[in-house]
């Protein structure tokens, strides 16, 4: 299967839960306690990618209150809003201010053309990265997500992600939590469908916490 796939619909998930259950105990394991995790697809254009940043460092439900409010409120996100809308009006849905300032850097480079999404799309996940990471405010962990959740790549990781850290440390017995570079080492035992195995990790990892299986974003 081309590391490019594309999960759509559960289905998908599904494909990938079985070829994880045969080729990684831990992963049967872990399926075994959880379940099917969360499809989780957003939009993959600014809408989507606003989504994230809304969402970072947040609680499922935090985040969602938040989105829901910057929906409502906008209307549609879409750069143009963003833009139009000042800094105070965008704080009152719960925006941070760093978040606010991610957004509009992000709305600026659509609107000047240095980001287009149609071209993002078609572009494999190291130029995404590359391209994504050069907006203000937008790292690493956000262009991953996006990768992940936006275009839905079975084979999306997210190496910088601190629960994948700390969830694949706990599954497999390393102590505390693993590094970026060791989860991205450790992680290539499941490629083509990485994308699946860090869903059913976040999963885990909320289960543990007595949380419903589902990762923050």
């Amino acid at each position: 299967m081309s590391s490019s796939a594309i999960i759509v619909d559960m289905k998908d998930i599904r494909r990938g839960i079985r070829y994880l259950r045969k080729a990684c105990p831990v992963m049967r394991h872990i399926h075994d306690r959880t379940g099917e995790p969360p499809l989780r697809r957003y939009p993959a254009d600014f809408a989507g990618l606003a989504r994230i940043v809304t969402g970072q460092q947040l609680s499922i439900a935090s985040a969602a209150a938040i989105w829901s409010r910057v929906e409502t409120g906008l209307t549609s996100v879409t750069p143009e809003r963003i833009l139009a809308s000042s800094p105070e009006q965008l704080a009152a849905f719960g925006l941070s201010r760093a978040k606010i300032k991610t957004l509009h850097a992000t709305a600026q480079a659509v609107a000047s053309g240095a980001i287009s999404f149609h071209a993002l799309n078609e572009s494999s996940d190291e130029s995404i990265r590359a391209a994504l990471t050069s907006v203000s405010g937008i790292g690493p962990w956000t262009a991953d997500i996006y990768v992940m959740f936006c275009l839905g790549r079975c084979d999306a990781w997210a190496a910088g992600d601190l629960a994948l850290q700390v969830g694949v440390a706990e599954a497999l017995d390393l102590g505390k939590r693993v590094s970026a570079s060791e989860l991205e080492q450790i992680a290539e035992r499941w490629r083509p469908w990485r994308g699946v195995a860090a869903r059913l990790i976040w999963a885990n990892y909320a289960l543990r916490r007595g949380a419903a299986p589902q990762q923050k974003t």
